[in-house]
C-alpha cells in the first residue's frame, strides 16, 4: 500500500495552522476527520474524549477511520467488530440482503437469520464494502487559476478539467485498484480527494426478526422513546492475496487495519459519544427561497404522492406472504421519506427556519452594501435567488411529479433501464460483441426485478402516478402524446394501463426473456410501455430541461458566493460542509430533552417499553416468544443493568440520512452503541440544526450482543468481537470532588 508522503503531512498539518479556531458548538457540525487536529481536538477532549488526534485519522498507522465501512458507496454506514471482517450496520440498511435472500419457504425476514458457520453465511449480491485510505485537500489544485467571479459553463470546464488532472495525478501516488473520488465542498468553495479501496464480495452473517429489528415499524419511525433492535451483522470477504475480489467461495474473511472494540459499560447522562459515517446529504446553506419552495411545492406534493404508493401497496402485501416479501424493501424505502417529509414541514414551520434565514441573509446583504468590491461580486446573491427559485417553481412541481409518479411506475423505469440496448439495436452499424453484453447485463437486471415485482400491483401504482399527474400538472406542461392517450381512454387510467400493458414485454420476466432472445429495435419502439416512458422523457428533455438549466445556474452560482461571502464576513466562525457522502465525525453527549412545553423524555429506554408496546393485532409491534420469555424470566445475563436491559440511546450528535449504522463510540475509542435514526421533532435539521431538540437516536451495543447471545443463541459471533468492561471501581460513601452533579444527585438521592 501507498500512503501520503511526509512532504504531503508537512504541508497539510501547515494549512491546518491557518484555520480559525472552532467556533461552534460540539453538538452541531459534521467534521471533515482530517480537520479534526485543529479544528475540534480541544473541544473533544473537554467534553470527555481519551483518544489522541492521530488514533482518530492517520494515513501512517491504524487508527477509527479504518474500523468504518462505507456500503454502497454511501447508502449507509457500519464499522468493523471483528479480526475477520465482521461488521455491525443497521438491520434496515441490510434488509434489501435479507429480503432478496428470503422466500415464503426461507422468510428470513420474519424469522431472522443467523449463520453458525461461516460456511452458512448469504451472499449479499450487489453490496459494496468501502475503506477510506486517505484524503486530501486539492483546493489550489482545482481553483487556483479560476476566479471567484468565473460562472456558467465556462467555471464548470475549468474545474471538470481540474478535477480531471489532479485524480490522474493521485492516481499515479496510489495502489492500482483504489477509488479516487473529488468532491465539491462549501457550494464549489473547497475541493477535497478521497481514496477507497472497495470490496465487493459481502456476505449476511446474522439479522435479527424484523419484529426486532423493525420493533415499531412505520409508526415509531423517526421517533423517540425507541424500542427497535435495528441491526445486522455482514462480514467482508477479500481475495487470496488480500485484494477486493468478485464473490467466491475461494475468498477469505478481510483483515480489518482496525476494529472497535465493544463496550459492556454502557452510557449515562452527559457521557462522551462521537459517531464517524457517512452523512449523505444535508443543505444547512439552503435559503429562505428554497425553504419556502420546499414548504410550497416538493415536499407536500412528494408526500402525498408517496401516501398512496404506501396504501396500494400494503393493500396487497397484506393479500399474500409472496407479495408481502417482494415489496417489503420498496414499501420501507418509500415510506421511510414519506414520514420524513411530513416531519420537515412541521420543524421548518415550528421553529421558523424560513424567517431565521430571511434575517440571516438581510445581515449578509448589509455587509455586501458596506463596499464596493462586495458588491461587485456578492451584490446580486439575493436578486438572482430571488430571480431563480421564482422561475422554477413550475419545474420544479414537474420534475416533483416526473420523478415521483412517472418513474414511479415499475415498468417505466425498466424501460428506461432498457433504453441503452434500444439505442444500440438502432445504430447503423452494429456491434455484435457490444449488444451481446448488453444484452447480458439486462438479462441479470430484468432476474432481479421480476424476482421483486408483482405484475397487478404495479398496474395499480402505475393508474394512480398517471392520474395524479393529468390532474395536477399544467395541461401545457403535459406530453402531447400523454394528453392524446389520457382523452382517448376518457380519463380511465385503469383501461389506459391495462392496454398499455397488454403485449409489452415489461409485463413479465417471460416475456422480457423472449425478447432479449431475439431483440430488435423495433420491437421496443412499438411497445406501449416503452412509448409511454420514451414520450415523457423526450418532452421532458426537449421542454422542462431548458428551463432547468438556467435557474439551476444562477441558484448554484448564487449558493456559491453567499457561502464564500458568509465565511468572509464572519472570519472568526468556523464552518462545517455539507454532507455529501463522505466520511465526518460528529460528538456531543448523551442527553436528554425536553420535546415541547411540560414534556420529558429519557436519554434511554428499557425491554419494559418493548413489552408496553405489544400489540398482537398489529404486526409493527408484535413480540417474539423467546423474548417475553427472556423477559420474565429477567435472563439478561451480563448484558443487563440495574435488573434490566436497556434498549435504545439518546446523543445529541449530528447525523443524517447515510449515517445509518454508524458506531457510536465512547471517549476510549470503544463501540456503545450503533446509531439508526433521528427524532421526529428536529426533522427540520437537515436544513437548520436546532441543538435543544435535534437527537442520534442509537440502539445499545448491549442489546445487540443480548439478541446476538441470549435470544438467537450466537455466542460464537459475540465470542469473535473484543468484548471489554471497566473494573468496578472502589465503594465510596461520599461523592469525589470532580464527580458530575448530575451523578452527584444519583448517589445523594440513593
Amino acid at each position: 500500500m501507498k500512503i501520503m508522503s511526509m512532504n504531503r503531512i508537512v504541508i497539510a498539518m501547515l494549512g491546518l495552522l491557518l484555520i480559525s479556531p472552532n467556533a461552534m458548538k460540539a453538538d452541531e457540525g459534521m467534521w471533515l476527520p482530517l480537520l479534526v487536529q485543529r479544528l475540534n481536538y480541544e473541544d473533544m477532549k473537554a467534553h470527555g474524549l481519551k483518544l489522541s488526534a492521530e488514533e482518530i485519522y492517520s494515513v501512517n498507522q491504524s487508527s477509527l477511520k479504518d474500523a468504518i465501512v462505507v456500503l454502497n458507496g454511501g447508502s449507509c454506514t457500519a464499522e468493523m467488530i471483528s479480526s475477520k471482517g465482521m461488521f455491525l450496520t443497521n438491520h434496515h440498511c441490510a434488509f434489501g440482503v435479507i429480503q432478496d435472500n428470503s422466500s415464503v419457504d426461507h422468510d428470513y425476514l420474519t424469522d431472522g437469520f443467523w449463520a453458525m458457520a461461516m460456511k452458512e453465511e448469504l451472499h449479499a449480491e450487489g453490496m459494496t464494502a468501502g475503506f477510506l485510505i486517505e484524503m486530501r485537500d486539492v483546493t489550489d489544485a482545482i481553483l487556483g487559476e479560476v476566479s471567484i467571479t468565473l460562472s456558467g459553463e465556462e467555471r464548470s470546464k475549468a474545474v471538470r478539467e481540474a478535477i480531471t488532472k489532479a485524480e490522474a495525478e493521485i492516481k499515479e501516488d496510489v495502489e492500482e485498484h483504489y477509488d479516487i473520488r473529488i468532491k465539491s465542498f462549501f457550494e464549489g468553495n473547497e475541493y477535497y480527494a478521497f481514496v477507497y479501496e472497495t470490496y465487493k464480495d459481502v456476505r449476511l452473517v446474522g439479522a435479527p426478526p424484523s419484529s426486532v429489528g423493525k420493533y415499531g415499524g412505520d409508526t415509531d419511525n423517526w421517533m423517540w422513546p425507541r424500542h427497535t433492535g435495528d441491526f445486522s451483522l455482514m462480514r467482508v470477504y477479500m481475495g487470496a492475496d488480500g485484494k477486493p475480489a468478485e464473490y467466491s467461495e475461494d475468498n477469505v474473511p478481510y483483515q480489518p487495519k482496525h476494529f472497535l472494540p465493544v463496550s459492556l459499560d454502557g452510557v449515562e447522562k452527559d457521557d462522551y459519544a462521537m459517531i464517524m459515517g457517512y452523512p449523505g446529504s444535508t443543505d444547512r446553506y439552503l435559503s429562505s427561497y428554497g425553504v419556502g419552495q420546499a414548504l410550497a411545492i416538493t415536499q407536500p406534493n412528494t408526500v402525498k404522492i408517496r401516501e398512496t404508493k404506501l396504501a396500494l401497496m400494503k393493500e396487497d402485501m397484506k393479500s399474500s406472504d409472496a407479495i408481502r416479501i417482494q415489496y417489503a424493501s420498496k414499501y420501507a424505502r418509500v415510506s421511510n421519506y414519506w414520514k420524513y417529509f411530513i416531519g420537515q414541514q412541521r420543524g421548518l414551520k415550528r421553529l421558523k427556519v424560513k424567517e431565521q434565514k430571511e434575517a440571516e441573509e438581510a445581515e449578509f446583504q448589509k455587509w455586501v452594501e458596506s463596499d464596493s468590491k462586495r458588491k461587485e461580486i456578492y451584490g446580486n446573491v439575493l436578486k438572482d435567488w430571488d430571480e431563480g427559485f421564482s422561475s422554477s417553481n413550475n419545474t420544479a412541481l414537474y420534475r416533483t411529479y416526473f420523478n415521483e409518479s412517472i418513474f414511479g411506475s415499475e415498468a417505466i423505469l425498466m424501460a428506461w433501464r432498457s433504453s441503452k440496448l434500444h439505442r444500440a439495436l438502432s445504430a447503423e452499424e452494429q456491434d455484435a460483441e457490444a449488444n451481446a453484453e448488453a444484452i447480458s447485463s439486462l438479462r441479470e437486471r430484468g432476474s432481479k426485478h421480476f424476482k421483486n415485482y408483482n405484475l397487478p400491483t404495479d398496474k395499480k401504482l402505475t393508474a394512480a402516478m398517471f392520474k395524479f399527474f393529468s390532474d395536477d400538472i399544467p395541461s401545457d406542461m403535459q406530453p402531447e402524446f400523454f394528453k392524446s392517450e389520457v382523452s382517448k381512454f376518457k380519463g380511465d387510467f385503469d383501461a389506459l394501463v391495462e392496454k398499455m400493458f397488454a403485449k409489452s414485454v415489461f409485463r413479465s420476466e417471460d416475456a422480457f426473456n423472449a425478447f432479449l432472445d431475439n431483440p430488435s429495435a423495433k420491437t421496443l419502439s412499438k411497445d406501449k410501455v416503452f412509448i409511454y416512458m420514451n414520450a415523457h422523457l423526450d418532452h421532458y428533455r426537449a421542454s422542462i430541461s431548458p428551463l432547468v438549466g438556467p435557474t439551476r445556474e444562477k441558484i448554484n452560482n448564487s449558493n456559491r458566493l453567499y457561502v464564500h461571502g458568509l465565511r468572509e464576513m464572519n472570519k472568526d466562525k468556523t464552518y462545517y460542509p455539507n454532507a455529501n457522502s463522505t466520511m465526518r465525525v460528529t460528538y456531543g453527549n448523551v442527553l436528554d430533552y425536553y420535546p415541547a412545553d411540560a414534556i420529558y423524555y429519557n436519554f434511554y429506554t428499557t425491554i419494559d417499553g418493548i413489552m408496553e408496546k405489544e400489540d398482537p393485532s398489529n404486526d409493527e409491534f408484535i413480540v417474539p416468544a423467546k423474548l417475553k420469555e427472556l423477559y420474565e424470566k429477567k435472563d439478561y445475563g451480563r448484558y443487563g443493568q440495574d435488573g434490566n436491559l436497556r434498549v435504545c440511546f439518546l446523543t445529541n450528535t449530528d447525523i443524517t440520512g447515510g449515517n445509518s449504522g454508524s458506531p457510536v463510540i465512547n471517549g476510549k475509542g470503544q463501540l456503545i452503541g450503533c446509531a439508526f435514526d433521528g427524532n421526529w421533532e428536529a426533522m427540520s435539521g437537515d436544513i437548520a440544526f436546532e441543538p435543544k431538540l435535534q437527537r442520534t437516536i442509537a440502539v445499545d451495543i448491549r442489546y445487540v450482543l443480548f439478541i446476538i447471545d441470549k435470544y438467537a443463541g450466537a455466542k460464537h459471533l459475540v465470542d469473535e468481537m473484543k468484548v471489554v468492561k471497566t473494573p468496578p471501581n472502589p465503594k465510596v460513601d461520599t461523592p469525589a470532588p470532580d464527580m458530575k452533579a448530575s451523578q452527584q444527585g444519583k448517589l445523594i438521592k440513593g
